[in-house]
């Protein structure tokens, strides 16, 4: 028995490495090297221990599992053929071809059983330190004694890419402080990356590492040994307070006679003769991407999974039956729909903000739109990168996030991720992929530049992530350059399936509250001010929503007949269109004042209501702290911007300064009208 034990299990591992050399040649792309040394890993983890159903890919208590290394992608395609999933083997043979199931890298949402889009490096380990925090708090939140209906685990499989990217020690350091007892992360150690074997620079002694950030290690251990794997990982599930990295010693390219441990197994084809020759080293007589039917018995997961995923179910019915209440509020947030009078605190909300029209800082203004969301959508989850005082992300429903004795959430709704902004950005990936929570968090601004890949992996994998970006523009003033943003709210617009807002007052900070929440397949931005913001009368608000809207004609200045000019603004620079508008009527000039707080979402409006706001004819000067590029698009006749660094100043000098002022806007209207002519600023 034993020995059929183990043929098996190699036969289960040569499937893998089959199956991954064959679609890399046949792709002429790819990396086969971490799939082939990883395959006896894979056998451990994937038939002994994993807990999943190929049937339902969501099933709620499933275990998660995150293949860190991206580049490995075959590993996880061959797995999911192998045990069951919607992934025909017509698909593995299609490997990094238009419109496939299996693209370069995995991508959530294109194929089944894909848990999180990976290959930036270190973020794959991140997004799974988030996906074991959303475990940890649910489990607080909605298990009750004698109903355990979250209790599962992460795994993820890394390797020295990921610990050498810096993101790592953000997101590792943050998992052991936080007692993730139930994240398991395996890593491959196999000391070979693109440039060759990493001993040159990559020196660190990983195992004291970890223990330093308060995880279980175990190994290193034999990677090739399915049994050493299989009692390492036992060992981890009994952690009670620490997460586990297990140490697994491979081979690059195992089975490869001539590329095995070598770079050249890394990120190439193995090539024809040299797949001859590992088919004959391995024992394996199939041709290119046929597994004989013994295999595929023995890696078949649809039947155990549909009695794991049974079992869950009659827990959960007793659960509904025990507590109606929250097993509804559970499968609600677990299906990502928002409470039921969510749409009427938004509209509460925005009455409030529309009669009170207070003058605040936005950054305050979304404080004070917060305390209404948080209060009446449970599924906020905040934090910020220790500026939680300078972000305002905290509210009254949001205690932080602490530990209990027993290391379990004390059920606290607000983060402190500390001065990590990147991990910050992919643990909340994380969050947001787990279900159950909708996470924001905060920092400056002009440190989206740290989390800006995570940013854009939300957009990629359509998460409802929100990030509130405070300390918008030079208006932050004595800090200087180093934090006042310039480039920052122009190059986040350019990232695609991201709205970034940019709100003038409390009741567009409302508006951008209510539509980055409500919509459950972008990323939102909120760039926010430090200073005050005077409240911008307005007559409706609907359009806000909108993205861009008229927010002054002409009459309400005085001036009667057609506007000649369009001065579209956002964020504090709104209040300087207003002021130019009532200046430039003491002239007899009439303009529209536009407010533009999302470009994005402006941009996607049909062409009759664009034509609308921004009518064809009239001269349009935009106005806004930063880069003027973006502003071109609009077939405008000047940009009232700024195109450098800024300086070390109080914020009312800066603006003088740059020109950040009713008077120099007003001239760059009349300018654009013809009727005046450009001032040469004369060099001192």
């Amino acid at each position: 028995m034993a020995d059929t034990a183990a043929r098996n299990t190699t036969l289960m591992a040569n499937a893998i490495r089959a199956l991954a050399m064959d679609a890399v040649q046949q792709a002429n792309s790819g990396h086969p090297g971490a799939p082939m040394g990883m395959a006896e890993i894979a056998v451990a983890l994937w038939n002994r221990h994993l807990r999943h159903n190929p049937a339902n890919p969501q099933w709620a208590d499933r275990d998660r599992f995150v293949l860190s290394n991206g580049h490995g992608s075959m590993l996880i395609y061959a797995l999911l053929h192998l045990t069951g999933y919607a992934l025909p083997i017509e698909e593995l043979k299609a490997f990094r071809q238009l419109h496939s199931k299996t693209p370069g890298h995995p991508e959530v949402g294109i194929t089944p059983g894909v848990e999180t889009t990976t290959g930036p490096l270190g973020q794959g380990i991140t997004n799974a330190v988030g996906l074991a925090l959303a475990e940890k708090m649910l489990a607080k939140e909605f298990n009750r004694e004698g109903h355990d209906i979250v209790g599962h685990h992460t795994y993820a499989f890394l390797g020295d890419g990921c610990l050498m990217e810096g993101i790592s020690h953000e997101a590792c350091a943050l998992a052991g402080a936080w007692k993730l007892n139930k994240l398991i992360a395996i890593y491959d150690d196999n000391g070979i990356s693109i440039d060759g074997q990493v001993a040159p620079w990559f020196i660190d002694n990983t195992a004291q590492r970890f223990e330093a950030y308060g995880w279980n290690v175990i190994g290193p251990v034999d990677g090739h040994d399915v049994e050493s794997v299989d009692t390492a990982i036992s060992l981890a599930k009994m952690s009670t307070d620490m997460p586990t990295l297990i140490i697994a010693k491979t081979t690059i390219g195992k089975g490869s006679p001539n590329r095995a441990g070598t770079a050249k197994a890394h990120g190439e084809a193995l090539g024809g003769e040299e797949i001859k020759l590992t088919r004959e080293a391995l024992g394996w007589a199939h041709e290119p991407f046929v597994i004989p039917q013994e295999v595929y018995a023995d890696w078949d997961a649809k039947a155990s999974g549909a009695t794991l995923e049974a079992a869950w179910d009659e827990r959960f019915d007793a659960y509904a039956t025990a507590h109606p209440e929250l097993a509804a509020e559970f499968q609600r947030r677990m299906a990502g729909v928002l409470p039921a009078n969510f749409a009427q605190t938004a509209v509460d909300a925005v009455i409030a903000a529309h009669g009170k029209a207070e003058t605040v800082a936005s950054r305050k203004a979304s404080q004070l739109a917060l305390e209404a969301f948080t209060a009446a959508v449970p599924e906020l989850l905040g934090g910020s990168a220790d500026l939680t005082g300078s972000n305002l992300t905290n509210t009254k429903s949001t205690p932080a996030f602490r530990l209990e004795a027993d290391g379990s959430s004390n059920g606290g709704r607000h983060i402190n991720y500390g001065v990590r902004e990147f991990g910050m950005a992919a643990i909340m990936n994380g969050v947001a992929l787990h279900g159950g929570y909708i996470p924001y968090g905060g920092t400056f601004l002009t440190f989206s530049d740290y989390s800006r890949n995570a940013i854009r992996m939300a957009a990629l994998m359509k998460q409802r992530v929100i990030h509130v970006f405070t300390h918008d523009s030079i208006g932050l003033g004595e800090d200087g350059p180093t934090h006042q943003s310039i480039e920052h709210v122009a190059s986040l617009r350019l990232i695609p399936g991201l709205d970034v807002w940019r709100p003038a007052d409390t009741t567009e900070t409302v508006v951008a509250w209510t539509m980055a929440i409500g919509n459950a397949q972008r990323p939102s931005v909120l760039a926010l001010s430090r200073q005050n913001l005077p409240y911008a009368p307005k007559t409706a608000v609907d359009d806000i929503a909108k993205g861009g809207y008229v927010l002054a004609e002409p009459k309400e200045v005085g001036v009667k007949g057609k506007a000649r000019a369009v001065i579209i603004a956002t964020g504090s620079e709104v209040q300087l269109a207003l002021r130019a508008q009532e200046l430039l009527a003491l002239d007899g000039i009439g303009v529209r004042v536009v407010s533009m707080p999302s470009t994005n979402v402006f941009d996607r409006q049909d062409a009759a209501y664009k034509k609308a706001v921004l009518p064809a004819g009239l001269p349009r000067i935009a106005v806004e702290m930063g880069v003027t590029d973006g502003w071109w698009k609009y077939g405008c006749a000047a940009v009232v911007g700024i195109d450098t660094y800024g300086e070390s100043a109080p914020a009312p000098v800066l603006f003088k300064h740059f020109g950040f002022t009713a008077e120099n806007v007003v001239d760059t209207v009349k300018v654009a009208l013809g009727v005046a002519k450009l001032k040469v600023k004369k060099s001192k």
